[in-house]
Protein backbone atom coordinates (compact mmCIF):
# COMPACT_ATOMS: atom_id res chain seq x y z
CA UNK A 1 0.00 0.00 0.00
CA UNK A 2 1.45 3.33 -1.11
CA UNK A 3 1.65 6.71 1.19
CA UNK A 4 -1.45 8.00 3.02
CA UNK A 5 -2.64 11.20 4.26
CA UNK A 6 -1.12 11.52 8.08
CA UNK A 7 1.50 9.04 7.50
CA UNK A 8 5.00 10.02 8.37
CA UNK A 9 7.20 11.06 5.24
CA UNK A 10 9.91 8.74 4.82
CA UNK A 11 13.21 9.97 5.69
CA UNK A 12 16.06 9.28 3.53
CA UNK A 13 20.08 10.80 2.95
CA UNK A 14 20.42 12.21 -0.45
CA UNK A 15 23.25 13.17 -2.44
CA UNK A 16 21.91 16.86 -3.49
CA UNK A 17 23.00 19.94 -5.80
CA UNK A 18 23.51 21.46 -2.08
CA UNK A 19 25.28 18.71 -0.92
CA UNK A 20 24.42 15.77 1.23
CA UNK A 21 21.37 15.98 3.07
CA UNK A 22 19.00 14.36 5.81
CA UNK A 23 15.25 15.27 4.33
CA UNK A 24 14.02 15.02 8.18
CA UNK A 25 17.09 17.19 9.35
CA UNK A 26 16.86 19.17 6.35
CA UNK A 27 13.20 20.15 7.08
CA UNK A 28 13.77 21.40 10.13
CA UNK A 29 10.67 22.69 11.66
CA UNK A 30 9.75 24.42 7.96
CA UNK A 31 7.01 22.71 5.93
CA UNK A 32 8.26 20.71 2.99
CA UNK A 33 7.27 20.43 -0.44
CA UNK A 34 8.66 17.22 -2.33
CA UNK A 35 8.19 16.63 -6.29
CA UNK A 36 9.83 14.60 -8.50
CA UNK A 37 10.18 15.26 -12.87
CA UNK A 38 10.38 12.47 -15.10
CA UNK A 39 14.04 13.25 -16.15
CA UNK A 40 16.64 16.44 -16.51
CA UNK A 41 16.60 17.96 -20.00
CA UNK A 42 13.21 18.04 -20.93
CA UNK A 43 10.69 20.57 -21.51
CA UNK A 44 7.55 20.17 -19.48
CA UNK A 45 10.43 20.15 -16.15
CA UNK A 46 11.91 23.19 -17.50
CA UNK A 47 9.10 25.46 -17.35
CA UNK A 48 8.42 23.81 -13.79
CA UNK A 49 11.35 24.42 -11.77
CA UNK A 50 11.67 27.92 -13.39
CA UNK A 51 8.21 28.64 -12.35
CA UNK A 52 9.04 27.23 -9.02
CA UNK A 53 12.33 29.54 -8.60
CA UNK A 54 10.51 32.37 -9.35
CA UNK A 55 7.56 31.64 -6.47
CA UNK A 56 10.59 31.26 -3.86
CA UNK A 57 9.56 34.29 -1.74
CA UNK A 58 6.26 33.15 -1.50
CA UNK A 59 7.44 29.42 -0.67
CA UNK A 60 9.64 31.00 2.18
CA UNK A 61 6.35 33.54 3.23
CA UNK A 62 4.84 30.30 4.00
CA UNK A 63 7.98 28.59 5.99
CA UNK A 64 7.98 26.09 3.16
CA UNK A 65 10.96 24.18 1.22
CA UNK A 66 10.83 23.13 -1.64
CA UNK A 67 13.36 19.65 -2.92
CA UNK A 68 13.08 18.15 -6.21
CA UNK A 69 14.03 14.79 -6.91
CA UNK A 70 14.40 12.96 -10.24
CA UNK A 71 16.35 9.92 -11.38
CA UNK A 72 19.44 11.78 -12.82
CA UNK A 73 23.13 12.58 -11.72
CA UNK A 74 23.64 15.66 -9.85
CA UNK A 75 25.84 16.73 -12.39
CA UNK A 76 23.27 16.24 -14.79
CA UNK A 77 21.01 18.78 -12.35
CA UNK A 78 24.23 21.29 -12.48
CA UNK A 79 24.01 21.71 -16.38
CA UNK A 80 20.55 21.68 -16.79
CA UNK A 81 20.17 24.44 -14.05
CA UNK A 82 21.90 26.73 -16.39
CA UNK A 83 19.27 26.20 -18.79
CA UNK A 84 16.71 26.84 -16.55
CA UNK A 85 18.20 30.08 -15.42
CA UNK A 86 18.92 31.02 -19.42
CA UNK A 87 15.15 30.08 -20.63
CA UNK A 88 12.98 30.86 -17.55
CA UNK A 89 14.50 33.69 -16.53
CA UNK A 90 14.31 32.07 -13.01
CA UNK A 91 17.44 30.92 -11.43
CA UNK A 92 16.99 27.09 -9.49
CA UNK A 93 16.94 28.16 -5.54
CA UNK A 94 15.79 25.01 -4.44
CA UNK A 95 18.14 21.23 -4.01
CA UNK A 96 17.69 18.93 -6.59
CA UNK A 97 18.60 15.59 -5.42
CA UNK A 98 20.20 12.89 -7.94
CA UNK A 99 18.46 10.07 -6.97
CA UNK A 100 20.40 7.54 -9.73
CA UNK A 101 19.72 4.17 -7.89
CA UNK A 102 15.88 5.37 -7.36
CA UNK A 103 16.04 4.75 -3.57
CA UNK A 104 13.74 8.08 -2.70
CA UNK A 105 11.47 7.44 -6.02
CA UNK A 106 10.69 3.96 -4.54
CA UNK A 107 10.63 4.88 -1.12
CA UNK A 108 7.96 7.32 -2.33
CA UNK A 109 6.09 5.33 -4.89
CA UNK A 110 6.78 7.60 -8.06
CA UNK A 111 7.76 5.21 -10.63
CA UNK A 112 5.17 5.40 -13.24
CA UNK A 113 3.41 2.34 -13.51
CA UNK A 114 2.90 0.60 -17.39
CA UNK A 115 5.19 2.82 -18.97
CA UNK A 116 7.92 0.92 -19.53
CA UNK A 117 10.54 3.00 -18.36
CA UNK A 118 11.86 4.20 -14.77
CA UNK A 119 11.22 7.54 -14.41
CA UNK A 120 9.31 9.79 -12.31
CA UNK A 121 5.75 10.84 -12.38
CA UNK A 122 5.21 14.39 -11.47
CA UNK A 123 4.06 13.52 -7.67
CA UNK A 124 4.16 16.39 -4.66
CA UNK A 125 4.16 15.97 -1.49
CA UNK A 126 3.31 18.41 0.76
CA UNK A 127 4.88 17.89 4.63
CA UNK A 128 4.18 19.84 7.65
CA UNK A 129 6.34 20.47 10.47
CA UNK A 130 5.70 17.14 12.56
CA UNK A 131 6.71 15.33 9.15
CA UNK A 132 3.19 14.02 8.51
CA UNK A 133 2.02 13.90 4.55
CA UNK A 134 -0.49 16.47 4.36
CA UNK A 135 -1.29 16.41 0.32
CA UNK A 136 -0.26 14.34 -2.42
CA UNK A 137 -1.14 14.97 -6.26
CA UNK A 138 0.29 13.08 -8.81
CA UNK A 139 0.11 14.75 -12.69
CA UNK A 140 0.72 12.95 -15.57
CA UNK A 141 4.48 13.44 -17.66
CA UNK A 142 2.74 15.22 -20.36
CA UNK A 143 1.26 18.05 -18.15
CA UNK A 144 2.86 20.69 -16.02
CA UNK A 145 1.25 21.23 -12.65
CA UNK A 146 -0.15 24.64 -11.26
CA UNK A 147 1.92 25.93 -8.60
CA UNK A 148 -0.48 28.79 -7.60
CA UNK A 149 -2.54 25.80 -5.96
CA UNK A 150 0.15 23.91 -4.47
CA UNK A 151 0.94 27.13 -2.42
CA UNK A 152 -3.10 27.54 -2.10
CA UNK A 153 -3.13 23.85 -0.59
CA UNK A 154 -0.30 25.19 1.85
CA UNK A 155 -2.72 28.36 2.95
CA UNK A 156 -5.35 26.10 3.76
CA UNK A 157 -3.68 23.73 5.79
CA UNK A 158 -2.05 26.18 7.85
CA UNK A 159 -5.29 28.21 8.32
CA UNK A 160 -7.63 25.07 9.72
CA UNK A 161 -4.79 23.86 11.49
CA UNK A 162 -5.09 26.90 13.70
CA UNK A 163 -8.78 27.61 13.27
CA UNK A 164 -12.04 25.37 13.37
CA UNK A 165 -12.97 26.08 9.34
CA UNK A 166 -12.51 24.88 6.59
CA UNK A 167 -12.38 25.65 3.10
CA UNK A 168 -15.09 25.86 0.34
CA UNK A 169 -13.93 25.12 -3.61
CA UNK A 170 -11.60 27.72 -5.32
CA UNK A 171 -10.93 29.23 -1.90
CA UNK A 172 -8.45 31.64 -1.84
CA UNK A 173 -6.26 33.65 0.85
CA UNK A 174 -9.01 36.21 1.82
CA UNK A 175 -12.05 34.47 1.09
CA UNK A 176 -14.97 33.57 3.64
CA UNK A 177 -14.37 30.06 5.21
CA UNK A 178 -16.33 27.13 6.43
CA UNK A 179 -17.33 26.85 10.27
CA UNK A 180 -16.46 23.47 11.14
CA UNK A 181 -19.48 21.46 11.77
CA UNK A 182 -17.88 19.70 14.51
CA UNK A 183 -19.08 23.01 16.81
CA UNK A 184 -22.59 24.82 17.55
CA UNK A 185 -23.50 27.72 17.12
CA UNK A 186 -23.01 29.23 20.37
CA UNK A 187 -19.70 28.33 20.16
CA UNK A 188 -19.12 29.43 16.70
CA UNK A 189 -20.52 32.66 17.97
CA UNK A 190 -17.72 32.93 20.71
CA UNK A 191 -14.75 31.86 18.20
CA UNK A 192 -15.84 34.12 15.48
CA UNK A 193 -17.09 37.31 16.33
CA UNK A 194 -17.73 38.61 13.02
CA UNK A 195 -20.40 36.47 12.63
CA UNK A 196 -21.29 33.82 10.48
CA UNK A 197 -24.08 32.88 7.73
CA UNK A 198 -25.79 29.35 8.34
CA UNK A 199 -26.92 28.31 4.51
CA UNK A 200 -28.34 25.13 5.74
CA UNK A 201 -27.10 23.72 9.25
CA UNK A 202 -24.32 21.72 8.31
CA UNK A 203 -23.21 24.93 6.07
CA UNK A 204 -22.53 28.09 7.89
CA UNK A 205 -20.08 30.87 6.59
CA UNK A 206 -17.57 33.30 8.65
CA UNK A 207 -15.00 35.76 7.06
CA UNK A 208 -11.39 34.18 7.32
CA UNK A 209 -10.52 34.63 10.94
CA UNK A 210 -6.73 35.63 10.85
CA UNK A 211 -7.58 38.57 8.91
Amino acid sequence: MGLRLGDTAPNFTAKTTEGTIDFHEWLGDSWGVLMSHPADFTPVCTTELGAVGGLDSEFAKRNAKVIVVSVDSVDDHYKWSQDIAETQNNSVTFPIIGDEDRKVAELYDMIHPNEGDTSTVRSVFVIDPNKKIRMTLTYPKSAGRNFDEILRVIDSLQLTDNYKVTTPADWQYGDDVIVSPAISNEEAEKLFPAGFTELKPYLRMTKQPNL
